[in-house]
């Protein structure tokens, strides 16, 4: 009889968090999940540098997933990050608190386009590819050193432009495609389904420990409305706990692509009815009623990738030219909606939640870097 997909939800607060991660990783079924004789990566989420809530991994949630894999036995561990047109992986390092944390449990920090961290190799996936093999002409490149490694994805519960919510399945993104990520974004949902093929054949094991301390509704992965929850969430099926993400913002887990997609290739189960549900069983009924918003850079985005241009992606983002849009998006994020919107949606969470007061004490322990 095959064992249904299970999903860990606990109800946290501030002063437990620590604990009820560590609760909530056994719950989940971490130390069947992981392979104990393999090397375990901890693949947090910057989504943007700048430290705004529901945005990026918390540091709370970095430092109860390093706790609770040592407490179950995996002691070697290395946090990595990666960079995308829009985050600079150092600086978003430094303003989320990571540095200090993982420094503070002897963990190594790796940067996967740094050479000497890790290289890309070519690799030939033994599963079908949906699109991968054809966007990149049959040459995908992994990072050599995600292969024979655990992998412990860090997403937190939140809305996206592209893909409707992201989180464990989309936190395989950055990792292990390079920077070119950007030529898949019209097939992202194929896109996503192809990547856990991979991992499931590179990673001896596999698993996803997700926040909602603070989850973010709107037009993420940045821009977005963040709203305290105080739940998070754990899973060693990627789909499974997408899905019950996904439940919980509102939304038909089998109406969003990737969900769906993966479910029927049999790589996870996105079916709510067919997922058991432990720990604090009533909080998968609930219904947070988010909705994806629109910007001005979500209109840009679906011109780019789904809109009538679509067809000139190739001229434009094959080419030297993408180097033109760079600048834009760095001008419209960190010089426009940070300073003028974003920074005082912070800065009001860090005043008048517990969870922002949780930040500020990450924050003086680790002297971190400024939002100027």
């Amino acid at each position: 009889m095959t064992r249904r997909a299970r999903v860990a939800i606990l109800r946290t607060e501030p002063g437990r968090v620590l604990d009820d991660y560590a609760r909530l990783a056994e719950l989940a079924g971490v130390g069947d999940a992981l392979d104990r004789s393999a090397e375990t990566i901890l693949k947090d989420n910057i989504s943007w540098h700048y430290p705004f809530p529901s945005a990026n991994t918390t540091p709370w949630q970095l430092e109860g997933a390093i706790r609770a894999l040592k407490a179950s036995g995996f002691t070697k561990l290395a946090c990595v990050q990666n960079r995308t047109v829009v985050t600079n992986a150092f600086k978003g390092t430094d303003l989320n608190g990571y540095w200090p944390i993982c420094k503070a449990h002897e963990v190594p920090v790796l940067f996967n386009f740094r050479t000497e961290d890790m290289r890309w190799v070519t690799y030939e996936p033994k599963g079908k590819m949906l699109v991968l093999d054809r966007i990149f002409d049959g040459c995908i490149r992994v990072p050599d050193y995600l292969i024979g490694r655990n992998v412990v994805h860090l997403p937190t519960v939140k809305c996206h432009i592209y893909t409707t919510t992201t989180g464990a399945m989309k936190n395989a993104f950055g990792g292990l495609l390079h920077e070119r990520r950007h030529w898949t974004h019209t097939w992202i949902h194929e896109t996503l389904v192809d990547l856990l093929t991979i991992q499931k054949e590179i990673h001896p094991g596999i698993f996803a420990l997700m926040d909602g301390t603070t989850a973010g509704n709107g037009a993420g992965p940045r821009i977005m409305d963040p709203q305290v929850k105080n739940v998070i969430l754990a899973s060693a099926d990627q789909v499974a706990i997408d899905a019950v993400a996904a439940k919980l913002m509102g939304f038909d887990p089998l109406a969003i692509g990737y969900i769906r997609m993966a479910t029927d290739a049999g790589l996870g189960q996105g079916s709510p009815s067919e997922i058991e549900i432990v720990g604090d069983t009533e909080i998968a009924e609930q219904n947070w009623h988010f909705r994806v918003g629109k910007t001005f850079h979500s209109f840009l985005a679906w011109l780019s990738w789904y809109g009538p241009t679509r067809h000139l992606q190739r001229f434009i983002f094959h080419t030297p030219l993408v180097s033109l849009t760079y600048p834009f998006s760095e001008i419209y994020h960190d010089y426009y909606r940070w300073p003028f919107r974003e920074r005082h949606v912070f800065e009001r969470w860090l005043v008048e939640t517990q969870w922002g007061h949780l930040f500020e004490e990450y924050r003086r322990r680790g002297h971190l870097g400024s939002t100027e």
